[in-house]
């Protein structure tokens, strides 16, 4: 059934889509009550202890005109993330709010160091999260694993460090490692070691790249550092020799349209390269970035490249395949969810009508082989 282009779906319809969030900080993506709760039990102070004042205050959802600018949003964010409590609190509480909109499958980072100012442990820093994912996992069925970061303004010797801690936990709900932080000056060929050190270990990474500095920071990313993903690369576009080998060897791009716009990466919605990344065939996921910075949800995102950048409802299904895909999974678990994604998305019409089947709850994971292939 062809579309109605004249009009726009509202955010329900895509609330309804099962989904993937594979790029989401966790110390990005707190709800406002928990900061403020967190705050007053652990004695920290805030700029206000009223919601809507502190929203404002933070200037969550608005522009900040650099990544250097949103990323003191995380200054407040983290000085309430320094107990084994409120970390397992926030991944919780992070999973419930992305189950309730029908994400299936999360990739959820951060960085454990930054997590470690009154004298947690590592390794409680990780328990305390991967605890908290598994709760809700148990509770609303959705699969969430973890993202270990490095950080690119701190130093090469403690993205080592968060390389040796992303490589004890492989196969204990770590599957990936990531470089985060300024990116402007601060290259990712100076944390080759650590991006040496989980590529021996055969663990997936992802780097951002491309976000606050031009092509040159997407080639150190794929050819110095061996990413499999690449996070925002909006200024992929710059170098078109660099934008074809990433489509000829499907390195995926985790796309978060908003948050882009947020940091100055790009000027506007309708001035996104995401449009201009899956007409040309890239493998293109769209994600939150940061749910309580943006102020935003998985649906949101996809409504906005609906309702303001020109997707159809077959495109959006086409994105969210690409996202099941692009997780950091066995390549058999990925059969399995695209099978059952694939019959799924197959209720959605393209004109907006669901189509009433018997499909399993949302959160049950897939559990039959099947024969869509994960290439």
């Amino acid at each position: 059934m062809a579309e109605n282009h004249d009009s726009k779906l509202p955010i329900e319809y895509f609330q309804k889509l099962p989904k993937t969030d594979l790029h989401v900080h966790l110390d990005g993506s707190l709800r406002l009550e928990t900061i403020i709760d967190l705050a007053r039990t652990q004695h920290v102070p805030l700029p206000s202890i009223d919601p809507v004042e502190l929203k404002r205050s933070l200037g969550l959802g608005g522009n900040f005109g650099s990544l250097v600018e949103y990323l003191k949003v995380f200054d407040v964010t983290l000085s309430v993330l320094q107990t084994e409590e409120s970390l397992f609190r926030t991944a919780f509480e992070l999973a419930e709010d992305a189950a309730a909109e029908n994400v299936r499958y999360m990739e959820v980072r951060y960085s454990p160091m930054l997590h470690t100012r009154t004298g947690l442990r590592l390794t409680s820093v990780i328990e305390a999260v991967l605890d908290g994912l598994r709760s809700a996992r148990e509770k609303f069925g959705i699969e969430s694993n973890v993202i270990v970061c490095g950080i690119r303004n701190i130093s090469p010797e403690s993205s080592l460090e968060m390389a040796e801690l992303a490589v004890a936990y492989k196969n204990r709900g770590v599957v990936g490692f990531d470089l985060a932080g300024a990116e402007y000056d601060h290259p990712a060929k100076h944390h080759r070691a650590a991006f040496q050190l989980v590529r021996d270990n055969n663990i997936n990474t992802t780097i951002h790249a491309g976000e606050a500095y031009g092509p040159e920071s997407i080639a150190q990313a794929i050819h110095v550092c061996g990413a499999h993903r690449l996070g925002h690369a909006v200024r992929l576009r710059e170098n078109g020799d660099l934008l074809h080998y990433v489509n000829d060897h499907r390195l995926p791009l985790e796309c978060c349209p908003s948050s882009n716009v947020q940091t100055g990466a790009v000027r506007d919605l309708p001035s996104h390269p995401i449009k201009l990344y899956y007409n040309l065939g890239l493998r293109v996921t769209v994600n939150t970035d940061n749910r309580m910075v943006t102020d935003t949800t998985v649906s949101k995102e996809l409504w906005i490249c609906h309702s303001q950048m020109g997707f159809t409802v077959a495109d959006i299904k086409t994105m969210l395949v690409a996202g099941f895909k692009s997780a950091f999974l066995p390549f058999h678990v990925k059969q399995q969810y695209l099978r059952r994604i694939t019959l799924e998305l197959n209720r959605f019409a393209d004109d907006g009508t669901i189509i009433d089947s018997p499909a399993a709850s949302p959160g049950e994971r897939p559990r039959s082989s099947g024969e869509v292939g994960a290439g």
